[in-house]
């Protein structure tokens, strides 16, 4: 990991965090930290950041887009495997996931979360699973139809995840459009649509749970 920062740093020196943060908070985040910073003998900091397609990229970069994020796969599934909630006692607040690696401490923003899952495969044995991380079928969860959870007000659709992330992962918004197909609504009062009751997968009609919701007002 560190060989691979090393290239970008020669290349990027702006150490500016450009991001969608209300303006405030981008002013006090661009001055937080240095990529690369060494804040006590040993340890050596790096600040990324995830969109809501679930492409990652140096949290200062000043363009981010698909040239711009990072492709190599054993770097993005070494760097995925370790994310998790930051409890760390530094930049919880701005940053509020963490990849460590050893004395390496990779801390994370987030458009929206930093699990993003991109797309539904079928494993070996028929069951369907959620990859995300841009590796292929090397990271995924098993599919949950019935726990599949849209808010109505972004419509932006989410799955359970790993409970050390805080439990829920975003879907990507080209598989979430591919999916709404499959969502059931009820009418409410005065024609309203609430949010999807059911969803309709491979011939079965699973009724939604919508746990989800929870977690994500709680965030």
């Amino acid at each position: 990991m560190a060989v691979i920062l090393t290239k970008y740093l020669a290349v990027n020196r702006s150490f500016q965090c450009i991001s969608a943060l209300p303006k405030t908070l981008l002013h006090h985040c661009r001055c937080l930290y240095e990529q690369g910073q060494s804040p006590k003998k040993g340890i050596r900091e790096y600040f990324y950041y995830v969109d809501h397609q679930g492409q990652l990229f140096m949290d200062d970069a000043r363009i981010k887009n698909f040239t711009s994020c990072f492709k190599e796969k054993d770097f993005l599934e070494f760097f995925y495997k370790r994310v998790k909630i930051n409890n760390t006692g530094r930049y919880e607040k701005e940053f509020a996931f963490v990849s460590p690696c050893g004395r390496e401490k990779n801390y994370i923003r987030c458009d929206d979360l930093p699990i993003v899952f991109t797309n539904v495969i079928e494993n070996s044995t028929g069951g369907d699973e959620l990859i995300f991380g841009y590796v292929g079928d090397r990271m995924s969860v098993p599919f949950q139809p019935e726990a599949i959870c849209m808010v109505l007000e972004s419509g932006r659709v989410y799955h359970p995840a790993e409970v050390k992330v805080g439990g829920v992962g975003l879907i990507k918004s080209a598989l979430a459009i591919e999916l709404s197909q499959f969502f059931g609504y009820e009418e409410g009062e005065d024609d309203t649509l609430n949010a999807p009751t059911t969803f309709e997968w491979k011939g079965t009609k699973y009724n939604l749970h919508n746990e989800l919701l929870e977690k994500l007002r709680s965030r």
